[in-house]
């Protein structure tokens, strides 16, 4: 796992001899055995990637990542906080992208076996990043959201040329909607150009969204490039892995 940098025996033996050669990009497929200190892994990510660009001292190369692939097995949701920990290095860490693999997952396999779907969502960001091509390569990201009443609106980009709902399926899954207790309560959800409008029977007030906060998310929001959104939530409640939270372990 990534627990350390220039200290661990695997970065000696296995990537600090790479250094000498010229490298267009990293693609990196980890994060599973972090999950427990998925907050820790907002700093570590970033850290990481910055180190091995000073080490290699070639620019800030591209550096590609694989979301982590849906699993049923934690008992709570530390999957999802290490996913929004790989969001938000996309998000804040220039020349980096994600390959969001939601619908790609097994619920019972940690190493899920459907590997040419992923490659393919790398190479459209290879494509981008390392060869400039002007191509959509991310699916939707949530930017903002509004509360309208008993509704909560979702704003997005990478929207290619509009949101759409995969799988064959005729209504939105994998949201849920709270209000300021932070209780979430499943949701529905519509598309209304380019944004999901959200809410509750149950709820008169809401004030946050999640979506496919789980471990094992059921979701099936994309973008008309066939490139699904990765899960995301429009709170900033505690989360379980950070040290600071009453909720940690």
């Amino acid at each position: 796992g990534l627990k350390g940098l220039k200290g661990s025996n695997l970065y000696n033996g296995m990537i600090a001899p790479l250094m000498p050669f010229a490298i267009r990009g990293v693609i990196w497929y980890q994060g599973e055995s972090n999950a427990d200190r998925a907050w820790q892994y907002r700093t570590l990510f970033p850290a990481m990637i910055k180190s091995w660009r000073d080490d290699w001292k070639q620019g800030d190369f591209p550096f590609l990542f694989v979301q982590l692939a849906p699993w049923d097995i934690p008992k709570t949701p530390t999957w999802a906080e290490l996913r929004e920990a790989q969001l938000f290095t996309a998000q804040t860490v220039k020349n980096t992208a994600q390959a969001v693999i939601t619908d790609y997952g097994d619920a019972k396999d940690i190493h899920p076996s459907k590997k040419e779907p992923v490659g393919a969502r790398l190479a459209l960001a290879a494509r981008a990043l390392a060869y400039g091509e002007k191509i959509t390569f991310s699916g939707p990201e949530y930017t903002g959201k509004k509360v309208d009443g008993n509704k909560v609106i979702l704003t997005f980009k990478s929207v290619d040329k509009g949101l759409v709902i995969g799988g064959g399926d005729k209504e939105l899954k994998g949201f849920t909607i709270a209000g300021a207790d932070g209780v979430f309560e499943p949701a529905h959800a519509k598309i209304e150009g380019e944004t999901v409008v959200v809410w509750s029977d149950k709820l008169s007030s809401p004030q946050e969204v999640r979506f496919g906060w789980a471990n094992h998310p059921i979701v099936n929001l994309f973008n008309a490039a066939g490139l699904p959104a990765s899960p995301f939530r429009t709170d900033t409640f505690p989360a379980i892995t950070d040290p600071a939270s009453k909720k940690a372990k």
